[in-house]
């Protein structure tokens, strides 16, 4: 069998240098893109504020902290997916097999399309010189026989980096690896492997395997595999991705709130973002999950309830998150409220039975219809009019062109 060729091509700082490209007056300084609220926190900084300690999710204050001379730009959603786009674009025309994996990142199989371009190494000059010419960007790529390797390939030099990672490579590589350096192993599994005693992948390629079932369940194989640099995953094309899971919404609030019909009216506006969204791709869920994070950034809790049955409509969302709320007391005031629906069905809407949710269906079904139209909460709950915090100022990293994905409103 033939061995694959798969790139991960990563694009550099991409909010950032989208916005230093856009305006040559930030082009060599220090920024970070930011959402529109007064708590937002940083989505993205350019490398010149990289170097001075300023990171991803950080607060305002402490990046400027870091780096005083930082230059803040509210973020602009429609440059990021429109440039995001017009780039997913140019990389199949050297091969259909692309699959998006976030608004910056994309995995490429590659492996047919050497008897056209010759070498996967004059694939990616020949896409890096497009790319900069067109839009003044750069990327760092990774080039690997698996997805897993590519991506940790691409992270190894940059920015506007290149890096491969050959079969007779992989046992070299692997063997010092940290074992949070791999995609898929989050802060959480990390520190259950730690438990066990294992901290590099060559501890967790030689570890028993029997161990790892009955600890992680059905994910053991696979941890095994990871630690051993392997993975058969195919590149999935747009619109043939699994299955979601979970539709949610999370948002910084302005200023920390202890009132209730304050929380109140921030759970029916998330409430109905996450419907809305729920609608919009003919899914509805049993599980409902509350996320709160308190006024001391670091406190936090997370609640959900099981449903007898599916719900997608706003105020059913609306109505279990109170239920969720109701049994637990707040120990601070409030600065982040998350809702999330879950256990999901896929299936066409259909109109009720009985006339009088019939009729909540199709009131609901033109509001969705003017909202898609004319932007975000045009038409709305009337405890809503008067809420500044609409909608999403930056765009999640996590957008894809298609399907569901949770956005954090900061």
């Amino acid at each position: 069998m033939k061995e694959r060729i798969i790139l991960h091509i990563d694009m550099n700082a991409f909010f950032a240098s989208v916005e230093q490209q856009a305006n040559p007056a930030l082009r060599g300084k220090p920024i970070a893109v930011i959402g529109a609220g007064g708590r937002t926190v940083i989505t993205t900084a350019s490398y010149e504020a990289r170097r001075y300690g300023v990171k991803t999710g950080m607060a305002i204050w402490e990046a400027r902290r870091q780096c005083p001379q930082i230059i803040l730009v509210v973020g602009d959603n429609r440059k990021y997916t429109y440039t995001s786009s017009r780039i997913f674009g140019m990389m199949l025309d050297y091969t259909p097999l692309v699959e998006v994996f976030s608004i910056d990142e994309a995995f490429l199989d590659v492996t047919h399309s050497l008897k056209i371009f010759g070498t996967p190494e004059r694939i990616v000059y020949l896409l890096k010189a497009r790319i900069k010419q067109s839009f003044g960007l750069t990327c760092s790529v990774g080039i690997a026989p698996n997805k897993l390797l590519a991506k940790l390939a691409s992270e190894m030099k940059k920015p506007d980096g290149l890096t491969v990672i050959c079969s007779d490579d992989v046992s070299r590589v692997m063997d010092s690896l940290p074992i949070k350096d791999l995609c898929g192993i989050g802060s959480r599994t990390e520190r259950r492997l730690n438990l066990l005693g294992i901290k590099t992948c060559r501890d967790l390629g030689r570890f028993p395997v029997d161990v790892l079932k009955r600890k992680f369940g059905v994910i053991g194989q696979r941890l095994h595999e990871m630690g051993l640099g392997m993975d058969d995953s195919p590149v999935v094309l747009a619109g043939e991705q699994d299955r979601v899971k979970s539709v949610g919404h999370s948002m910084t609030l302005q200023q920390d709130i202890s009132r209730r019909q304050d929380i109140l009216k921030y759970l029916l506006q998330l409430s109905e973002m996450v419907g809305r969204r729920a609608r919009r791709y003919g899914v509805s869920g049993k599980t409902i999950s509350l996320y709160v994070r308190y006024a001391d950034f670091y406190s936090s809790f997370g609640k959900q309830q099981t449903l007898a049955s599916p719900i997608s409509q706003s105020d059913d969302i609306y109505k279990a998150a109170i239920d969720i709320l109701n049994t637990v007391e707040l120990q601070q005031p409030v600065r982040l409220l998350g809702v999330r629906l879950s256990n999901l069905q896929h299936q066409a809407a259909q109109l009720p039975l009985f006339p009088q949710e019939r009729r909540k269906a199709l009131m609901v079904r033109a509001m969705d219809a003017v909202n898609n139209r004319y932007g975000d909460f045009t038409v709305t709950f009337a405890s809503l009019v008067n809420t500044e915090e609409k909608s999403s100022h930056v765009i999640s990293p996590a957008w894809r062109p298609d399907g569901i994905r949770c956005v954090d409103v900061q």
